[in-house]
């Protein structure tokens, strides 16, 4: 193991804010979770609470409880699909694409400050870095050797 990757990762976590559950990377008072729940719903297509949560790779319940928050927030409708009676589709409200378009402007505000810090060889090598990172989590997963969802006991 890799002690260099582990101190690297936790001060990127920190330094970047996301140990912070309740104010995003880029300064927005809302959950961290809720924001990438807006935009994943943003694309209007309307999603089932299943699909939310693989998207955003959250358990079913997490997910349960982040959709009661943001409707309770007056940011997201639960309509019934055409298709299938029994399930209910997510869709955000007008005041959730408002929400949802100043937390992408404000991302994209925090990302272009930060490329512009780094020359042109060191993003590319920024991006290959965390390209490689994904692929490794990714095998992780799919060899089911992931601890996130396993009893601490």
């Amino acid at each position: 193991m890799s002690d260099t990757l582990q101190q690297l990762v936790a001060e990127f976590v920190r330094s970047f804010g996301l140990h912070d559950g309740e104010t995003t990377p880029c300064g927005k008072p809302i959950p961290v979770s809720e924001a990438h729940a807006l935009a994943e719903l943003s694309g209007g297509e309307g999603l089932s609470q299943n699909e939310l949560a693989r998207r955003l790779q959250l358990e079913k319940s997490t997910v349960s409880r982040l959709v009661a928050s943001m409707e309770r927030r007056g940011w997201l409708e639960r309509r019934t699909d055409g298709a299938d009676s029994r399930v209910r589709r997510l869709y955000l409200s007008p005041a959730g694409r408002r929400v949802a378009g100043e937390v992408e402007a404000a991302r994209r505000d925090k990302f272009r400050r930060l490329a512009g810090y780094l020359g042109a060889d060191e993003m590319q090598s920024v991006e290959t870095g965390l390209r490689s990172l994904l692929t490794a989590l990714r095998k992780e997963k799919e060899e089911g050797n992931d601890d996130r969802n396993e009893d601490e006991s």
